[in-house]
């Protein structure tokens, strides 16, 4: 969906990386290693977003840190975007749609960093929640959205990750 919008991967990629958990930061450097590009594309493409004020720099010692501009007033257009983009929208229809009492959803493990790496693992929180549908699930979505889906069930979850649905 953004290919067709925005040409350049790394940008999307970058975009993916701030905007999916606003609380995700990084530097160059480790940019460039955890997106196994070089850094001149990343830094071209870094100074791009930040001068349109999407993302905003904070110099730290002798590394430059980067973060989503939660501030901006795109910012929650763009996140929305991001993750229609990588899908979590479909995924919380569903599961919210058949799976009986979830209480909350979470994102964790690569996504959660803001790594596209293709897999996104989900934990749904709840009571009574239909295991066996989510088997049922997981292929249904991966087909949607192209990515594999591995969902968790438990009645507690008190990891870190995403939380991207809670039942108020």
């Amino acid at each position: 969906m953004l290919e067709s919008l925005i040409t350049s991967k790394t940008r999307i990629r970058l975009l993916v990386k701030f905007f999916v958990n606003a609380a995700n930061a990084g530097y160059l450097r480790g940019l460039a290693q955890e997106m196994q590009e070089n850094t001149n594309a990343i830094r071209k493409e870094l100074n791009h977003l930040s001068e349109a004020g999407y993302i905003l720099r904070d110099a730290a010692e002798t590394k430059v840190m980067y973060r989503a501009n939660t501030e901006h007033p795109l910012f929650s257009t763009l996140q929305q975007l991001v993750r229609k983009h990588i899908g979590i929208d479909k995924i919380v229809a569903q599961v919210v749609e058949r799976m009986g009492s979830v209480s909350k959803i979470y994102i964790i493990g690569d996504y959660a960093k803001g790594i596209d790496s293709g897999a996104i693992e989900i934990v749904v929180e709840g009571s009574q929640v239909d295991a066996s549908y989510i088997h049922q699930l997981a292929p249904k979505i991966k087909n949607e959205i192209q990515k594999e889906v591995h969902f968790t069930i438990t009645s507690h979850f008190e990891g870190h990750g995403l939380l991207i649905f809670e039942n108020t």
